[in-house]
């Protein structure tokens, strides 16, 4: 019985462990999209940010293919 316990235990501290993982990667594309939208977009870099925030991985592909200025 002490096994199953442990075992359960085991498994939520991974299933958090993923989900952190998850939300800092998040966090983190929202910070990169906002930093270098400063420096390479003439959109303002609060919208592409939001836009990354309510759509990750849309939102990061559409800001590297249309936000970004051609250098």
């Amino acid at each position: 019985m002490s096994s199953t316990v442990l075992l359960q235990g085991a498994v939520g501290a991974v299933g958090v462990a993923i989900g952190l993982l998850f939300l800092l990667v998040g966090i983190a594309m929202i910070v990169w999209t906002y930093t270098d939208a400063k420096k390479n977009s003439t959109h303002p870099a609060f919208l592409w940010a939001v836009v990354v925030f309510l759509a990750p991985i849309l939102g990061l592909l559409l800001y590297v293919l249309l936000g970004r200025n051609a250098r």
